[in-house]
């Protein structure tokens, strides 16, 4: 039997199947129903927290953080990205780490106080907010390069993760200050602003390792996997003031970065030659440009995202 070696419907190949067809519209789906599942994950915590079972809420929010996360890749891996699979995705983050989250804290920790239904109601807002601001930046085509390394503001999945802290806290060490009614209102109001703000953040969808550490990655990975099964909200608590420790560090990298915007790599062809690195761009893990002159049509304009 010949194996066909020509891609279907291109110029001189037989023209695909109907059951060929129907397979790549299967393929294309699949991260719209990523997405779905995720928008019932965040939806189904709500649902557990009334029963009384806040450990299943808190790890339906975090499973809905992991689809969330994946559902993009996918759709780039597969080339199957559509502007109503964006859409789904902004509508299913909305409900899942802006409604979801926010019901949860009030029906666990802000029930029976109009001060927590208004926190409530500003939390969901500010979600909103960020979604519609992400979207519209999406086109923006005047950001310098190296802001691809950041978001603007707290993204909403961990904004979502970050505002049910109090819950997590009060599972993990019982009733106390931290998941009182003053408390949570705070924190509320902090995460609200954090989301909605302009404060960079790094993404890791930019974020590289390099091969000689790829073994100790997979120990840490194993060794989280542990302690997220042994302690599930000892580590939660901990991955979220180690998230929340991160932003001043941020802050610092971007500012770093728009005064050495040379430090980016820059995306050309050309060999990378030797070059020393400085102290500074050592201690930011950056790599040295590719070139020792960025090219003028390379030069990133001025300030998205």
């Amino acid at each position: 039997m010949s194996t066909r070696r020509t891609a279907l419907n291109s110029p001189g190949a037989p023209l695909a199947t109907a059951d060929e067809r129907g397979g790549r519209n299967g393929v294309r789906l699949l991260p719209s129903v990523v997405t779905v599942l995720a928008l019932c994950a965040g939806l189904s915590s709500l649902k557990f927290a009334l029963d009384g079972e806040l450990g299943a809420a808190l790890a339906l929010v975090g499973t809905a953080a992991v689809l969330d996360a994946l559902d993009g890749r996918l759709a780039r891996l597969l080339d199957a990205t559509s502007r109503i699979g964006a859409e789904l995705d902004s509508l299913a983050d909305a409900v899942s780490f802006g409604v979801a989250p926010a019901l949860v804290l009030y029906v666990t920790v802000l029930h029976g106080t109009n001060g927590g239904w208004v926190v409530s109601l500003l939390f969901v807002v500010s979600v909103v907010l960020r979604l519609a601001r992400f979207n519209t930046l999406l086109d923006d085509t005047t950001a310098p390069v190296y802001e691809k390394e950041f978001f603007t503001g707290v993204p909403s999945p961990a904004g979502g993760l970050l505002v049910l802290l109090p819950v997590a806290l009060q599972q993990q060490w019982g009733e106390g200050w931290w998941c009182g009614t003053t408390a949570s209102l705070i924190w509320m109001v902090v995460v609200s602003a954090l989301v909605i703000s302009r404060v960079p953040t790094l993404s890791l969808k930019t974020a590289r390792v390099p091969l000689r550490y790829a073994s100790f990655l997979l120990m840490a990975v194993g060794l989280a996997f542990a302690g997220l099964l042994l302690f599930p909200y000892l580590f939660m608590v901990v991955a979220l003031v180690l998230y929340a420790a991160h932003i001043p560090y941020a802050m610092y990298r971007f500012r770093w970065l728009a005064c050495n915007p040379e430090a980016w790599i820059v995306d050309t062809p050309t060999p990378r030659p030797a070059i020393r690195r400085s102290r500074s761009t050592r201690r930011l893990g950056l790599r040295p440009p590719r070139r020792r002159g960025v090219p003028a049509g390379r030069r990133p304009g001025a300030g998205r995202h």
